[in-house]
Formats: structure tokens, sequence, C-alpha cells
């Protein structure tokens, strides 16, 4: 299996990828509007080739934070274009942070985001993983976007991102990003409170990521315009630097969220153990476990006589081929590993150290 995004922080001198990282032969864009409401339409296109340009080339990072459920992994998605980032109705759908690339060929800049999951309590190794992986996605950036939902005053998890940002030693700027726009009954008031938590905060945005993708471009245009002169960092047809492999466990976990109900999605983990590229006679062969801790769970998973099973992954090969156009046979297994989420070696395995 390819490297995943184990380790990863922002840091600029942690940059590196193999031959199976998500680039533009791995996601064909122009299948997106198949997608129901929960994805993101292509309006916007990030171009998919590379050519010499006579402009000088900026380049930066951008880390998206805030608390889980607000619409950070949507935001993403829609300033790249394209899906990378699992979305959900249900809260900690993202557990690892996940860059993002856009580049604008014609002026020559290159945006990374950093995607993280939402700051919370920690109760497992996985927990305390997720909320490292938080940490680390705010160091050596040169924007912060706090991602938070109008249509609520702030939670204790918000107090705790706000606290995170007023303790950051360097003078980065914030973007308070107010989202959900478009539901929210009172925004402005929303916006004070929010305000009232972090003094730190440079700019104020209001966007709706899922209903007014033109509200995110302008925001990505004005990011794009604030970028330090810089060399690229990554070829310019790559959208992230997530393996092939974590990507599609992303969209077999999220695909669990949007079918199980309660505690029983985050108590899964998804192995992608075998992909075999397409022959003239075979389509191509994906291969993946999906961990429960519990042997009840296992049975729920499975559903009666396999008909949830076959649901999950019937609605994450649909998602796949889209973006993948081409057809995929996906096979899962549910195992039970008791525990894993407080099992270094199993979260070692999922590359989450």
């Amino acid at each position: 299996m390819s490297d995943d995004l184990s380790g990863m922080t922002s840091s600029r001198k942690d940059i590196h990828l193999d031959d199976t990282h998500l680039d533009d032969t791995h996601l064909d864009d122009t299948h997106l509007d198949k997608l129901g409401s929960d994805d993101v339409g292509l309006d916007n296109p990030m171009p998919s080739f590379q050519r010499p340009s006579d402009k000088p080339s900026h380049a930066g990072f951008v880390a998206i934070v805030g608390r889980p459920n607000v619409g950070k992994s949507t935001l993403l998605n829609t300033m790249l274009g394209v899906k990378v980032a699992p979305i959900s109705a249900k809260p900690q759908t993202t557990r690892r942070g996940v860059r993002g690339i856009f580049t604008d060929v014609d002026s020559n800049r290159q945006l990374i985001f950093v995607d993280t999951p939402g700051l919370h309590q920690a109760k497992t190794d996985l927990d305390s993983f997720m909320n490292q992986e938080i940490q680390n996605a705010i160091l050596d950036v040169d924007r912060i976007l706090w991602v938070v939902d109008l249509r609520r005053p702030p939670q204790d998890e918000d107090k705790d991102v706000a606290r995170m940002l007023m303790n950051l030693e360097e003078d980065v700027p914030i973007y308070l990003v107010g989202n959900k726009l478009d539901a929210a009954k009172y925004p402005e008031e929303a916006l004070e409170y929010y305000r009232d938590l972090c003094p730190k905060i440079s700019e104020v945005r209001l966007v709706s990521a899922m209903q007014d993708p033109k509200s995110v471009y302008a925001l990505r245009d004005e990011l794009l315009g604030h970028l330090p002169e810089s060399p690229h960092f990554f070829p310019d047809n790559i959208r992230s630097d997530q393996s092939r492999e974590a990507w599609v466990a992303d969209i077999i976990r999220e695909s669990c969220m949007v079918h199980l109900y309660q505690e029983i999605p985050y108590s899964i983990a998804v192995n992608v153990l075998e992909w075999r590229e397409k022959t003239k006679h075979k389509p191509l062969y994906i291969y993946a476990e999906l961990w429960v801790e519990k042997k009840n769970h296992r049975m729920i998973l499975l559903g009666k006589q396999g008909r949830m099973i076959k649901e999950i992954g019937r609605s994450a090969r649909k998602q796949l081929e889209i973006f993948l156009n081409e057809q995929i046979y996906l096979d899962l297994e549910v195992v039970v590993k008791e525990g894993w989420r407080d099992d270094t070696e199993a979260l070692l395995e999922l590359g989450y150290f």
C-alpha cells in the first residue's frame, strides 16, 4: 500500500508524494454533477495542466479549523471544485488532516489548504490523534480559517478552538468564516458572539459552502491574492496529497456514517488492503476491511441478510465510479478489532501515527 498522511503536518518541510496521490488521472471532475446534494459540483474547476509562466510564482498554506460538523470539509471541497474530504451530517466525519491543493495556472499561484478534524474532547487515543492533527495544522501556515456555524451561538468546543487560536505565538492572520449563512436566522448576532471569543480575528467572511459556491470562490480568490512569493510545493495537476487508499477509505467510512446511527459509525475504521488495476476482462478491484469494536456492531453493520453492508458498498461504489470514471468491484469485509481506538498497533496500521 502506498504512503498515507501518517504524521502529517502543514509544514513546508514535510511534503512528499508517491505515485498514488490524487491527481487528475484519479479524479474525473466532469462527472461530479451526477452526485447528490451533499456533494460539490465543479462550477469553477481547477486547471489540470502545467505550463510555463512569466509571472513570479506564489504559494502558501491555509489551515481550516473549527469544532465538529460546521462544514470545514464542505468548504475545502468547494474551494477545490472536487471532493477530497469526506462529508456527512454527523460530526467527526474527518479523522485526519487532509491537504487539498488549488493551483491558479494563469496567475501562477498555489494554495495548500489543510482541513482538520473537529476539535473535541478526547476520550480515546484516536481522539487524541485527531486533536493533535489540529495543533499540527496551525503551525507554519500563512492564514487560518476558523469556520463556525452561524445557525447557533458558540458551543463549548467553539470556545476551545478560540482558546487554541488565542494561544498561538505566531502572528498569523485569522479569518472568522461564518458558514451556513443561508440557514441562519440571526447571522450578525452570532458573528458578534464568535468575535468576542477571539480578539485576534483579523477578517470576517460570510459564506454558504453548500448552497452558494460563489461566496467560497470569492474567499479563495482573496486568499490567492495574499500568498507570499514562493515556488509551488506541488505539481499543478495535484488535488490532494492523500494516497488513493486513504481517499477510498474515507469515501467508504462516509457511506457508513450516512447509513448507520448513534455510536456505531464512530467505532468503525476502514483499512484498504488491496487495489488491483483493471484488465481487459476485469474491472478495478478494491478490497477493504471495516473494523468494529464489538461483535454486535458487526451484526448491525452486516444487517439482516447482509443488506446493510450491501447498501454501504453500493453507495460508496457509486461515488468511486463517478470520481474515477470506471467500473469498480468493491469487496468489503467486516472484522471485529476490539478496542482498536486505543490500540497503538492498530492505529499505526491505519496510518494515524
